[in-house]
């Protein structure tokens, strides 16, 4: 149930707030791929939507600090 690096990258953006076009200007690649991210994340974490997904996360990987950086 390990995140890939970009899988991470991609999660931490939408725990920022961005959109799926907004992560992939940031990260430089199309917003199908964030969309493919999202949807590996989703499956990986067994989260029914991308909030889901981000609240998992942080239940089952307490010291994930968001880095605003990204934003």
């Amino acid at each position: 149930m390990k995140l890939s690096p970009r899988e991470h990258q991609v999660l931490t953006l939408i725990a920022c707030g961005l959109t799926d076009k907004q992560a992939a200007g940031k990260l430089k690649i199309s917003e199908r791929t964030i969309q493919s991210h999202l949807a590996s994340i989703l499956l990986k974490l067994n989260a029914k939507n991308r909030v889901n997904a981000v609240v998992l996360y942080m239940h089952l990987n307490p010291k994930w600090k968001i880095k605003m950086r990204y934003a």
